[in-house]
């Protein structure tokens, strides 16, 4: 019997917009070619209106987030690392597309998983840490504790498309935020695949979401919506800080700015980056009522 050939299915990466992987609004994709320059997969190309969707259902979902206890984020943090270790295989072959060494893949996979463990230990303990209790001269308790800001925007590094990706979003989502992604512009297929991990990670819906497609096209756009309270920038260049500082000082929002040339590295994991998208809310209470 003579076998004919095979024609490969060329996947499409959509978007992941409140617990939904809907295509994007103008339909437009891109080609993405891998490291041979095989034509590897479809990706979506987002426009401003698939980002104002995606705020949406990032503002929708902050209340329950925020009101979640600390245990239960963590343990919705630790499931991702638990579901990303069972696809390895899957994340390490689309690094390895995108133009990694296997052994470069394999390491980014397994920094990956232990960054989410790591921030799902520290749900429980940040407010003990980074809380107080204030001296003051009258007769009050004083207490100073931490609040998410709501909404962040984050625009994820180009290299280290996962583990960028997940350094980003895993201290945000342990301060109570929701957040709404960038992934890398070059390197996209990995944000994507993520997603599709959340999918089954108790997760609720609107509390992540990623959109793809040109950072120079939706950073002014990340940079002025007015209902993103916070905005995160990896790796971007002087122009691209510039534009987030001047749109911030407009809004009085929260921005930061994370620069490293490797992301595995332990000061990319500090539980600081937890503070950068927090409020502070002090509070009197007079002695003996």
């Amino acid at each position: 019997m003579q076998t004919q050939a095979r024609l490969k299915i060329q996947k499409t990466y959509k978007i992941f917009v409140d617990g939904k992987f809907p295509r994007t609004e103008s339909g437009r994709y891109f080609s993405f070619q891998s490291r041979s320059g095989e034509m590897t997969a479809n990706v979506s190309l987002c426009s401003r209106k698939d980002l104002r969707d995606a705020v949406t259902a990032a503002r929708g979902a902050q209340p329950k987030w925020a009101g979640a206890t600390a245990t239960n984020r963590g343990q919705i943090l630790y499931r991702m690392a638990e579901m990303l270790e069972t696809r390895r295989a899957a994340f390490r072959e689309e690094l390895v597309w995108q133009g990694q060494t296997p052994e470069q893949a394999e390491s980014e996979v397994s920094a990956s998983v232990d960054r989410l463990v790591h921030y799902a230990g520290w749900a429980d303990k940040y407010q003990q840490i980074f809380s107080s209790v204030n001296p003051v001269a009258s007769k009050h308790f004083n207490f100073s504790v931490l609040e998410p800001v709501g909404v962040v925007g984050l625009l994820a590094p180009e290299k280290y498309p996962l583990l960028g990706l997940i350094s980003l979003m895993a201290p945000v989502l342990v301060g109570g935020n929701t957040c709404v992604v960038l992934g890398s512009e070059s390197n996209p297929l990995s944000a994507i695949s993520f997603t599709e991990v959340l999918g089954t990670s108790d997760v609720p819906a609107g509390v992540i979401n990623v959109l793809t497609g040109k950072r120079s096209e939706l950073l002014p756009h990340f940079a002025t919506h007015m209902e993103i309270n916070a905005l995160v920038l990896a790796d971007g260049t002087p122009e691209e800080w510039l534009k987030i500082e001047q749109e911030a000082a407009h809004t009085v929002r929260r921005s930061a700015h994370y620069q490293f040339a490797d992301w595995s590295v332990p000061q990319a994991q500090s539980p600081y980056f937890i503070l950068d998208c927090q409020e502070l809310k002090t509070t009197w209470h007079p002695i003996g009522l």
